[in-house]
């Protein structure tokens, strides 16, 4: 990854982050807020996730990674990574499975479908223009804000003094 990738990645955060607030109150009713850059230590190395959330209503993680390209197979395997550390760290015996979302500028369909295929738990890759794949679970799917709820938040230009 280069610099300019890397900071556009943090440009692409800092924007969400800045939205956060008004998305956690309008359409993501039960969602809270726990990190930016949130770190897990696994065997003495530090990970940084980009972004986790916990869903009050659904009782479970929600972890976001950012990607300003296209999606790989390696972006799944390492949110695979991301997804047992969660469980293993932050997890209380109640939570329900911790969800992961890949948000990408592009995504191939039988790419993702490869990637994902055999993995268990509830996954949803996305471009960044958030166009959802739809391989929730019915359960999670009503929970959730729309993709038109998030690209209205996203997207909207910042308000004025």
């Amino acid at each position: 990854m280069t610099l300019d990738t890397a900071a556009r990645e943090r440009d692409l955060e800092q924007r969400l982050t800045n939205h956060i607030q008004r998305f956690l109150l309008e359409p993501g009713v039960g969602f809270s807020f726990v990190g930016r850059q949130y770190p897990l230590e696994v065997e003495g190395k530090e990970y940084f996730l980009d972004l986790l959330f916990y869903h009050l209503k659904l009782r479970c993680y929600i972890v976001i990674d950012l990607k300003m390209g296209e999606f790989t197979p390696e972006h799944a395997g390492k949110m695979n990574f991301y997804l047992s550390a969660v469980d293993d760290i932050l997890q209380r015996p109640d939570d329900q499975p911790t969800i992961r979302f890949i948000r990408c500028r592009d995504t191939k369909r039988l790419t993702v479908e490869y990637a994902l295929r055999d993995m268990k738990k509830p996954t949803g890759v996305a471009e960044w223009r958030i166009k959802l794949i739809e391989s929730l679970p019915k359960q999670f799917k009503g929970n959730l804000p729309t993709v038109k709820e998030l690209e209205a938040e996203l997207f909207k230009r910042e308000e004025g003094p």
